[in-house]
């Protein structure tokens, strides 16, 4: 590898540790706890300020509960910066009624996620928990009707309306009978 590119790596991995950290709600002090690196190193890794050794890079792995290797080719991959609509994934669950378009796919360097849903009137989709604790979550509804419960709490939402809320355990879709739900879903 020449060195410019091995310098682009470094960057990227320094950048993808800090992606990681965020993605966990970990403090550097939780993380260096975790990995037995000293939170100084950490911060230094993180900021690019220096390159981690093997060692310590496979330590921060191990607390990630990931590979060496996976936390290279996270680091390693690129992503396109334009997702035309023809290559964005799309999930179609028909029991459920439920329609989910990919409009801006996770990506290594980039932590939130952008998703197009449709949800069939009178329908009911249940979460028993968030994919990850204290996903933040950003639901602008573009037409009709939905009802969402997050965290035991309800919500009416009616066009135009936008609910933020960071998830942390159960969570229930609901769309009445004469109108279905159409929504931009923003992960981060």
């Amino acid at each position: 590898m020449r060195e410019d590119e091995q310098a682009l790596l470094q960057e990227r991995i320094a950048g993808r540790l800090g992606v990681l950290r965020a993605e966990r709600g970990w403090s550097l002090d939780e993380l260096a706890a975790r990995s037995g690196v000293s939170r100084a190193s950490l911060a230094r890794l993180e900021k690019g300020e220096t390159s981690p050794t093997t060692q310590v890079l496979a330590r921060i792995a191990a607390a990630y509960g990931l590979t060496l290797t996976r936390i290279i080719h996270l680091a390693e991959a690129q992503f396109a910066p334009l997702v035309t609509r023809a290559e964005q994934p799309v999930y179609v669950d028909a029991a459920l009624g439920f329609h989910r378009r990919s409009i801006s796919p996770p990506a290594p360097e980039l932590r939130a996620e952008m998703l197009e849903c449709r949800i069939e009137p009178g329908r009911e989709i249940t979460y028993d928990r968030a994919p990850r604790a204290d996903l933040e979550h950003h639901l602008f509804l573009l037409a009709g009707a939905l009802e969402m419960q997050v965290d035991g709490v309800s919500h009416c939402l009616a066009a135009g309306d936008c609910l933020r809320f960071r998830l942390a355990g159960a969570s229930r879709f609901r769309t009445p009978p004469e109108s279905g739900a159409h929504y931009i879903l923003v992960l981060v």
